[in-house]
């Protein structure tokens, strides 16, 4: 299923293979309105999601205003990997791009949850859903406090039910 160009939707661009099924877990909670949301493949690799998106998705998301995107992509315990992420976003999109990750990796938070990727996206749905912060304040999710709000007041709107 495709979404509708014309209404509001979300982008997911993943990183790797675990963010992506993290995102496909997400888009299993009934509260999610899936119709509104695309998940791309994997980019294989933080710096691909920014070479994916500025030279396939930029010019979409100048065609489509209601397009929303989600950088999905690992921070490897790196502070200024948000910082060097935010620069290749043009100035026309800012308010539409979000950049949410796991501060190490993926596999790190399966471990330290004792969850599959699809539950712990699952688990990141519920909480926007009924706006708690459970998972969300683990200490691998924590840092995108920020970008979760800012979130919160764009897409839950039209994705959440």
């Amino acid at each position: 299923m495709s979404v509708n160009r014309y209404k509001p939707y979300l982008i997911i661009l993943p990183e790797e293979d675990a963010t992506e099924e993290i995102a496909n877990g997400f888009i299993k909670v009934s509260e999610v309105n899936f119709a509104a949301i695309r998940i791309e493949r994997p980019a294989r690799g933080w710096p691909n999601v920014v070479t994916r998106f500025t030279k396939e998705i930029v010019s979409e998301m100048n065609q489509y205003s209601d397009a929303m995107i989600v950088l999905l992509i690992d921070f490897d315990d790196n502070e200024k990997r948000l910082s060097f992420v935010e620069k290749d976003i043009p100035e026309n999109l800012r308010n539409r791009v979000f950049i949410i990750g796991i501060w190490s990796d993926p596999e790190a938070l399966r471990r330290n949850t004792k969850k599959n990727f699809e539950t712990i996206g699952e688990t990141l749905a519920n909480n926007c859903a009924d706006n708690t912060h459970d998972l969300w304040n683990h200490d691998l999710l924590k840092h995108n406090e920020t970008e979760l709000e800012r979130m919160r007041k764009s897409i839950r709107p039209f994705l959440f039910s």
